[in-house]
């Protein structure tokens, strides 16, 4: 985050500081231990007020590991597996069970039998495999006390974590805590409430308070209130936010309150990009010798490259976040104005309009729901939305302000108008992706329409919990709110179970990239001769190029078969991609050996293969994959070996979808077969689609008389119901769900019937968002398939379904 800036001199004075204020003692270790306490955790507090909440455990683990490395309790091989899983490219150990070991689980445990404490493992694991299924199964593995014999025992607790991450990776995040609280006690774990009046006494006429903000929090309004209590209120409090032609003004506001011992808030800093460098020199220039002793320059700022590092390494940061979780959430919602206005929420009960009034709190009631529900399913990652956007306090206002004035001129309420506005315009303003907007628009159907106010007591979801209470006034919402369970299951979002392991995986995932981050180059990249031997081991891996001149020969372009051009141009693209892997991993092997300068780019390769990542430079030339490098190598060897197949046997009856490079060129080639083969335009036709019933080599060996078939694809938030030929809700515990064969059939598009479908789009990663490229296509987004459905099509727009041609194992 670039807003996370500490300098050394900071680091110092806070050093000092607890030199002066720990506890004092004549014993020297006594008064060693006492100091190092107190700095460590005066070190904790003050820069967890500057790190955002998704980060503050990640510090305090960074924090913990750092200080056990330096003591020589913590092995630096076993912390660089339990970030990485290890590195390794070909797993040939047979996996003993694989109804529940997933691939990557069992690679992972072999891997760890590489290091000392646990050797033995893979072979423990296959003889007793019902008892590591136990511990797979556990409602709570996360407190490590159900492991078999022996290594229950003989495992220290930073190791029983591997195996944690080896098994549920989804429950390393709450063993991170353990091992945090186990080490350096429980406060490490308990970031300290926000408080200002702290902030404000460690700050001084010199040092600026900069708000560091995310979306959905505004600070003014707690600052200014503590203004107003220290006395700096009204006229002793001036602030402005920046943006065009501001600067000036704000520059004259501080050359005042400097003489005259006031304080100026500057907003919005991020805005005013070309005045950061006037900002830099007026805070250098603050002179504690020169200014008058009551001078406070507060800030506030979107974390933004261009906020100047020389201020945040010097000022006193905070962060400022929206409140988490959906009673939180709503309850801020019913405390901000204009909802907590009497005028306001009255308004239509003092006019002597009972009906009004009671349909009116219904559908604002529905309204600071549907605000939590669009804020909340950001934390679940891709499945919630593609893109986390930024909703906030200001798109609720304008929506609370539209819904009283709808209310106030006219008799019935036009539901479709309050949609419209609410949905594409004030929140819907911010999505740019069309997947999103239908999901936005199908929870707002839910939340925020006719059945609100006709429905007594109206349930948003099948949850017990969450339904409209009967409109009794403004305490009543409070007081429901308030009873409402702190953590809400997520089906009140419309949202499949499995969906909170999406989440905790997503944490998992996050962590260990930032850590790995943060590691140095030497503390992670492992050593040497370790990277020669999995650079040596790629490079046999990787076949010779494919001859484009033959494949061009064998394949000529012709009029009534696209696919030869699409194979050659496939066999092009991979050509790009395995020439820059072969190049680079040969040079890699010279740098190691002193034969040739280590680049940057060689460099970053080195980094990459130590820790089991995808190289930079490898994915600017490959397709998108969120895999780990073993599983990548493997990955691009089975599309190799797909389209050398194709060469010697020609064209395939069947295609494996994920294989191909740039798929859209595919499909498009198979709708430009039948175009040319009935003579009809191609811009009016479409795919219709068939989910095959029969999987056999009889039907699937054959190719159809039209289009294509294809296979390989998985399905994310659901699962295919082979009995009964439609979606189904996916199992406990299983994430994804191998899609059966399809028939991509031509047609056109006004003659295909999408009745009972659900129209799923299909992405090449789970991270689903993607980028416009060159060809006018989404990098990530392929197309949309009609599957059928006996439920109707919004049940799975909530629940995120989608249909991916890759995982990320």
């Amino acid at each position: 985050d670039p807003m996370y800036q500490y300098s050394l001199t900071w680091f110092v004075q806070l050093y000092l500081m607890s030199i002066k204020d720990s506890t004092k003692a004549k014993d020297l270790a006594k008064r060693l231990r006492f100091l190092t306490d107190h700095f460590t955790y005066a070190l904790y507090v003050n820069v967890c007020r500057s790190l955002f909440e998704k980060d503050k455990l990640l510090f305090s683990f960074l924090l913990c590991s750092a200080l056990m490395k330096a003591r020589k309790t913590l092995d630096a091989a076993e912390f660089l597996f339990f970030l990485t899983g290890g590195v390794g490219l070909e797993n040939r150990v047979p996996n003993p069970d694989p109804t529940w070991l997933s691939k990557k689980m069992w690679d992972e445990a072999c891997r760890a039998a590489n290091l000392p404490a646990f050797a033995g493992l893979p072979e423990h694991m296959a003889q007793h495999t019902r008892k590591w299924q136990a511990v797979y199964d556990h409602r709570t593995p996360q407190e490590l006390t159900m492991l078999p014999a022996p290594w229950g025992d003989k495992l220290s607790l930073f190791e029983k974590m591997i195996l944690l991450r080896v098994l549920r990776p989804d429950k390393v995040v709450h063993s991170v805590r353990t091992f945090v609280t186990a080490n350096l006690g429980e406060r490490f774990v308990q970031p300290p409430p926000f408080d200002l009046a702290k902030v404000f006494a460690d700050s001084s006429c010199s040092v600026p308070l900069v708000f560091v903000l995310s979306p959905g929090a505004d600070p003014m309004a707690a600052l200014l209130k503590f203004a107003n209590d220290r006395g700096y209120g009204g006229e002793k409090f001036d602030s402005i936010s920046l943006g065009q032609g501001q600067g000036p003004i704000a520059e004259r506001m501080i050359a005042k309150a400097k003489e005259e011992g006031l304080w100026v808030c500057l907003q919005n800093c991020h805005l005013a990009t070309s005045w950061m460098n006037d900002l830099e020199r007026i805070c250098e220039e603050l002179d504690p010798a020169a200014v008058h002793s009551d001078f406070r320059l507060w800030l506030t700022s979107y974390p933004s490259n261009t906020f100047p590092v020389a201020v945040l390494q010097n000022g006193a940061k905070m962060t400022n976040e929206p409140p988490a979780g959906v009673k939180m959430n709503m309850l801020q919602s019913y405390l901000n104005d204009p909802v907590c206005d009497p005028e306001f929420f009255n308004y239509f009960e003092d006019n002597n309009q009972p009906e009004k009034f009671k349909n009116f709190q219904n559908m604002l009631f529905g309204l600071t729901f549907f605000h939590a529900c669009v804020q909340e399913r950001r934390s679940f990652g891709p499945i919630g939305w593609n893109i986390p956007y930024g909703f906030n306090e200001s798109d609720l206002r304008i929506s609370v302000q539209q819904l009283k004035i709808f209310f106030d001129e006219y008799e019935d309420v036009p539901y479709d108008a309050l949609q419209y506005l609410t949905g594409h315009c004030n929140y819907g303003g911010r999505v740019t992706d069309d997947w999103d907007r239908r999901c936005l628009i199908a929870t707002l159907e839910n939340d925020y329409g006719a059945p609100v106010v006709e429905r007594p007591k109206y349930r948003f979801s099948p949850n017990e919990h969450m339904y409209v209470p009967p409109p009794d006034g403004y305490q009543s919402y409070l007081d429901f709110i308030g009873a409402l369970p702190a953590v809400l299951p997520p089906e009140i979002f419309g949202m499949h179970e499995n969906v909170d392991i999406t989440k905790e995986q997503l944490q998992t995932k996050t962590l260990f990239d930032s850590v790995l981050v943060t590691q140095t180059k030497a503390g992670s990249g492992g050593d040497t001769g370790n990277i020669g031997e999995v650079a040596a081991g790629i490079l046999e891996k990787i076949p010779a190029a494919f001859d484009i001149e033959a494949c061009g020969k064998r394949y000529p372009v012709l009029y009534n078969e696209s696919m030869n051009t699409v194979l050659v141009q496939e066999m092009q693209r991979f050509n790009r991609l395995t020439t820059v892997v072969k190049r680079t991993l040969g040079d890699l092997g010279k740098a190691l050996r002193g034969l040739v300068v280590m680049t940057t780019d060689l460099e970053d390769v080195a980094l990459n293969l130590g820790i089991g990542k995808i190289p930079a430079l490898w994915k600017k030339n490959s397709y998108p994959s969120l895999r780990p490098l073993g599983s990548y190598i493997t990955d691009l060897q089975q599309r190799l070996a797909f389209f050398q197949q194709w060469y010697d046997e020609g064209k395939p009856p069947s295609f494996w979808l994920p294989g191909f490079y740039f798929t859209q060129a595919f499909l498009t080639g198979a709708l430009q077969n039948y175009a040319r083969k009935y003579t009809i335009a191609i811009d009016i036709l479409s795919f219709d689609f068939e989910v095959l019933a029969d999987e056999s080599d009889a039907v699937t060996q054959v190719a159809p008389p039209d289009g294509v078939y294809c296979y390989g694809l998985f399905v994310d938030g659901a699962r295919w119901d082979r009995a009964s030929g439609c979606l189904a809700e996916a199992a406990p515990k299983v994430l994804y769900d191998r899609m059966a064969y399809m028939w991509f059939k031509p047609a056109v598009t006004a003659d295909i019937d999408t009745t009972g479908t659900y129209t799923c789009p299909v992405y090449k990663t789970s991270e689903r968002k993607g980028m416009l490229s060159t060809t006018g296509h989404s990098t990530n987004f392929v197309l949309a398939v009609q599957i059928p459905s006996a439920h109707p099509e919004n049940h799975w727009v909530l629940r995120g379904v989608a249909l991916l041609t890759q995982l990320d194992d």
